[in-house]
């Protein structure tokens, strides 16, 4: 089994393929099956590279009393370093997307591209985003403690369908993704709810990603994430913002041709200004 050691636990990881690379980091209380149709449909001209985020999956739980979304950064930097993968595009869905954020701002030069699924930045921007995030991430640890982790999660999902219908998207893709992975911990659980609640108590310098960067968002997500994508949009030096047509907050397991489609372009862009130099830098040829 493919592990790197990422400060006191062992992250697994999987790399396929060859070229350019692409990291990409999976939503909470998912694994790195997340990825599945991305790997498959890029492996065969980018490296790719998925893993398990600490508290997730075949890397399993540590025994840290308390997770932070710029942890989960650090993680990702001693996997990066360990794999001695050059300027990698990161691209990460909800939780995913705030590290993928928090990396690239704390490490600029290290990325060649940012792509951000489903994002929530760091400050809140509105009532119903600081409900969300601070309340009921805090709300469901009780309930998962006495009822498990699924019943608890299909009772929100019908929930947030009441007030934002669609977002939950094809639901019973996530569910198979749970069913064939590793079952989750309620003290992992707790841990990594409370480290997204507490989000908004980090510093993401947004200004400091001067890479180019890819928005992509559902049709249907979460009426939070549609105000986050708009500050990024206002905030990023070289952004593009593309919506995933039907989807909800999964939105690259709800249309994973069209998800797979914007990244592919997204990297092609990503990668071409270094062929054009490589070009003209010999005009004699």
């Amino acid at each position: 089994m493919p592990t790197v050691r990422t400060d006191d636990i062992d992250t697994y990881y999987e790399r396929r393929g060859d070229g350019p690379a692409i990291v990409f980091v999976h939503a909470s209380m998912l694994d790195h099956s997340l990825w599945d149709a991305q790997v498959e449909a890029l492996s065969d001209d980018y490296t790719t590279v998925v893993y398990d985020v600490r508290g997730h999956g075949m890397t399993g739980g540590s025994s840290a009393a308390r997770y932070s979304v710029a942890r989960y950064a650090d993680d990702l930097r001693a996997l990066l370093t360990a794999l001695e993968l050059d300027r990698p595009v990161v691209c990460g869905l909800s939780m995913g997307a705030m590290v993928a954020q928090t990396y690239a701002a704390q490490y600029p030069e290290d990325v060649s591209g940012v792509i951000l699924a489903e994002p929530f930045t760091a400050p809140f921007v509105g009532a119903g985003d600081w409900l969300l995030r601070r309340v009921v991430l805090n709300a469901l640890v009780l309930p998962v403690r006495l009822f498990g982790l699924e019943r608890v999660e299909r009772a929100n999902v019908w929930l947030t369908e009441r007030f934002a219908p669609g977002s939950g998207g094809d639901y019973d893709n996530v569910q198979r993704l749970r069913d064939s992975g590793p079952s989750m911990a309620t003290a992992e659980f707790a841990k990594v709810a409370k480290s997204m609640a507490r989000f908004h108590e980090e510093s993401v310098d947004l200004s400091a990603i001067r890479a180019p960067s890819l928005v992509l968002f559902g049709e249907h997500g979460l009426p939070a994430v549609k105000a986050h994508v708009a500050r990024l949009a206002a905030s990023l030096s070289d952004v593009d913002v593309d919506e995933v047509p039907g989807a909800g907050h999964a939105c690259n397991l709800d249309d994973p041709e069209y998800f797979t489609a914007s990244v592919r372009r997204f990297l092609e862009a990503v990668s071409r200004p270094t062929e054009d130099t490589e070009v003209d830098a010999d005009p004699s040829e």
